[in-house]
């Protein structure tokens, strides 16, 4: 007690006052009951006190197992080291020993809750980005944490889910810049704004504006997917239109026979004309302004092709009449020519539907030369070959053929030649023959030739050379009953003999020359009069027809002076070297 004072000491002073006093016992006994009864609630009291403070103490035990309990299974957590036994010393050692484990899994705890509104504030900021809810760059709300889950297992998922959604990010990033620069492209190609143009689609798609900043939404990725779509549409449609026009003016041009240098100045046109959508990528290359140009320098093409109707005109009917002429076709020109003439001046037919319906023809002549060409190769090869015949006909004329005249060799070669290419005729004439039979029966039209049916130039031909060989045939008969006759007139009535010692010689002296006809006065050939009315018939189209007929023709005039020329020596010499009888 303080200062020395007890409740006995107390008492005891007590007890003096009431001596003093007189008191009585029965009041002294009231007295000390109410003492008793004082002292006893006193008692009460603090065992209430020290009872409640216990329950206080054990509730904050029970309270900090629960919360042990509840971290160790928020945090996946266990066991934790040092975690006292439940009945292991007093109730403030239970509670001293574990409030560090308590601090600490609550500090693990709130490390661990942190790291949890990180991922998951990244995971909301790029789901709102790619749903388009989110600006990039924009700040989102701090995300519920569900804390009694905050396991690593729990951290680790958010983590792959953030991981992939960074993925997706980047390569939706990737599609945003390769749709940016394919609009940039095709704007450049198209000569459009491309500013203007990305920039309707998401106003983050600026240039100026860092990659990592632009939209990557579902919204943005489909507004750009159809404005490239749209742009090569467009791109695809422009080109045809250019190259359409580009078609049209090469047309023009050619039709009118625009200079080199004219058409220079449209090359930056007309050098996409058999280009891909793909292949042209030059600025400006298909601009709204480039289309209009070409299409203005059509329009006047067009009308100034009005103005030279007729010159085209005709020159489509040259064309068309060198193809005849190559053809070897005949063709009334000057109908043609009056009647293009009429059209053209009565104006009732459109120039484009006139070009076209000539050039329709000039089509349809060259399909028909192009069917005759190797018939008239043969024509060609059959021409040359007989005027090789009359130039070996002629040669073999030449009695200063053998001299060592200047040039003499190269004729011998060339008559060498000639020999092997006449001998050809005959094949060439009967294959000649066959494939003009052949063309006519396909087409159920005379092959002419020039105006003459080749099968009639043909039959004449050969029945030329028929008469040419029956002629040369009649001749050497003519020629050896000749000789027989000399020799019977030299012979006398009684005959001759020849000398043993040597041969009878004929001995030729010089003659006259031969002057075209037989010794009979027959003429050299029946055929000149057909040669003449075959070349009348050409009307002079041709001169190689005329070595035809003269090459069957004059080999047997040649023939028969020939012949004319060695009866004559053979008269002559024959009366000289006659032997005499003995």
């Amino acid at each position: 007690m303080a200062g020395g004072i007890t409740c006995g000491s107390l008492l005891q002073k007590l007890q003096l006052v009431w001596d003093e006093v007189g008191e009585s016992d029965e009041d002294r006994d009231k007295v000390l009951y109410q003492l008793d009864q004082e002292c006893l609630d006193v008692y009460k009291r603090k065992v209430d006190q020290a009872t409640n403070s216990r329950d206080l103490l054990i509730q904050a035990l029970d309270d900090s197992k629960i919360e042990l309990a509840r971290l160790l299974s928020a945090l996946g957590e266990k066991a934790v080291a040092r975690t006292p036994e439940k009945t292991s010393g007093t109730i403030k050692q239970q509670l001293a020993a574990i409030a560090p484990t308590l601090e600490q899994l609550n500090k693990k705890k709130n490390e661990r809750k942190r790291e949890f509104v990180s991922v998951q504030s990244q995971i909301d900021q790029i789901c709102g980005e790619i749903a388009g809810t989110t600006e990039v760059g924009e700040q989102v709300a701090t995300p519920q944490v569900n804390e009694d889950d905050l396991t690593l297992e729990r951290l680790e998922d958010f983590r792959s889910q953030l991981q992939e959604l960074e993925k997706e990010k980047s390569n939706r990033l990737e599609r945003v810049l390769e749709y940016v620069s394919m609009v940039h492209d095709l704007c450049t190609v198209l000569g459009m704004d491309f500013l203007s143009t990305v920039t309707e689609v998401h106003p983050s798609l600026d240039d100026s504006i860092a990659d990592n900043c632009k939209s990557i939404s579902d919204d943005t990725l489909s507004k750009l997917d159809k404005t490239v779509a749209t742009l090569h549409e467009d791109k695809k449609l422009r080109l045809s239109k250019l190259q359409e026009l580009a078609g049209q003016l090469y047309d023009l041009w050619d039709l009118m026979d625009a200079p080199t240098q004219e058409r220079s100045m449209f090359d930056h046109v007309t050098c996409n004309r058999s280009a891909s959508v793909d292949e042209v990528t030059a600025p400006g290359a298909l601009a709204l302004d480039l289309i209009e140009q070409a299409e203005t320098e059509v329009q006047r093409l067009d009308q100034l092709k009005y103005s030279k109707m007729k010159e085209i005109a005709f020159k489509k009917q040259t064309e068309l009449e060198d193809i005849y002429a190559g053809a070897h076709t005949v063709i009334d020109t000057a109908a043609a020519h009056m009647k293009l003439l009429a059209l053209i001046e009565a104006g009732n037919i459109e120039p484009t539907e006139l070009i076209a319906d000539m050039e329709g023809q000039i089509a349809k002549a060259k399909e028909e030369a192009l069917s005759r060409k190797d018939i008239l190769d043969k024509v060609e090869k059959w021409m040359s070959a007989c005027e090789e015949e009359s130039w070996l006909e002629d040669y073999n004329r030449d009695d200063n053929r053998y001299n060592s005249s200047r040039g003499a060799h190269l004729n011998l070669k060339r008559a060498e030649k000639a020999r092997i290419l006449v001998s050809k005729i005959p094949a060439l004439v009967e294959t000649l023959v066959a494939k003009t039979r052949a063309w006519e029966e396909s087409r159920g039209l005379s092959f002419m030739y020039d105006g003459v049916p080749l099968l009639a130039m043909l039959d004449e031909y050969v029945m030329l050379r028929e008469e040419r060989e029956e002629d040369k045939k009649r001749m050497k008969e003519q020629k050896r009953y000749v000789e027989q006759k000399l020799n019977t007139d030299h012979e006398g009535p009684f005959g001759s003999r020849v000398s043993p010692n040597r041969p009878a010689t004929a001995k030729k002296i010089p003659g006259p020359k031969s002057n075209g006809t037989s010794m009979n006065g027959t003429p050299p050939s029946r055929r000149l009069s057909i040669s003449g009315q075959q070349n009348g018939r050409s009307g002079g189209k041709d001169s190689k027809r005329d070595s035809v007929t003269k090459a069957v023709s004059s080999p047997g005039n040649g023939a028969a002076a020939a012949a004319a020329k060695e009866d004559a020596s053979s008269h002559i010499s024959g009366t000289d070297l006659a032997p005499t009888t003995p």
